[in-house]
């Protein structure tokens, strides 16, 4: 085949395309007519049997009901997923949807997680959020090299690279900590992207990034950006004593 193109501003040449289009519509239609010719009658005695929609949504969620461990993950459905470790003992009640779980401690809402899926053969899937297992990585920045989740640990693809790069040229000991700095990092100055930017820049120029370096260029740059907005002056009159007397029934005619 050869491909061809319309001359700019010849609009009657649109009509090789568009003739041939009009003529393959009409013929669906013609076919979806012809077929719900006979399933017409079905249809109708179906819809004459209907009841009313309800007023309200129906459950659409399945609930489960899990133990958070000291590991501070939980599994449901074969999929393993982070929680804060706050919750850690705590009993949670999950509202399982198609796209989303949504835990709740007691009657009260506490968290809402993305729906994970069980990955090809089987195999457990994760959902994994660094926010939840850093306070326990900065005690033990080692469990790093043996996770099994390590890939989604991961906020960004920069990350992953950085964990690659820093364990083929430091030893392993080294290299969990530098990652756990970088997590540590992009958690403290809430500046995950601009971070995992110039992570990559370091390393395309064949560098390792400094934990020490970028530390000073983001967490202590937030903090002293916050902290130059200078706090409004509130200024609170305290009132007099006969002031509450208007309060008084015989100040207010007697109401």
């Amino acid at each position: 085949m050869t491909a061809t193109r319309n001359n700019r501003g010849v609009s009657h040449e649109n009509g090789s395309v568009e003739s041939p289009h009009g003529h393959l519509k009409t013929a669906l239609d013609e076919l979806v007519a012809a077929r719900n010719v006979a399933r017409e009658r079905a249809v109708a005695a179906d819809r004459a049997a209907l009841m009313p929609l309800p007023k309200r949504r129906t459950i659409d969620f399945s609930e489960v009901s899990v133990i958070v461990p000291s590991s501070s993950m939980i599994s449901v459905r074969k999929v393993s997923y982070t929680v804060p470790s706050r919750l850690i003992g705590h009993s949670l009640k999950v509202h399982l949807y198609d796209d989303r779980l949504e835990c709740f401690l007691g009657s009260t809402p506490v968290l809402t997680l993305p729906r994970g899926r069980v990955r090809s053969g089987g195999k457990r899937g994760y959902v994994i959020n660094y926010r939840h297992v850093l306070p326990s990585l900065r005690r033990k920045p080692q469990a790093l090299r043996n996770l099994v989740w390590r890939d989604e640990l991961f906020p960004r693809p920069a990350f992953r690279r950085s964990w690659d790069t820093l364990t083929e040229r430091l030893p392993i000991e080294r290299a969990c900590k530098t990652v756990v700095a970088l997590l540590d990092i992009a958690y403290c100055s809430g500046c995950e992207a601009e971070l995992a930017e110039q992570i990559d820049r370091v390393l395309d120029a064949g560098e390792l990034p400094d934990p020490t370096a970028l530390r000073s260029l983001f967490v202590d740059e937030a903090h002293n950006s916050r902290g130059t907005a200078k706090p409004p002056m509130v200024s609170i009159m305290m009132p007099t004593a006969p002031v509450y007397d208007v309060l008084l029934p015989a100040t207010c005619g007697g109401r």
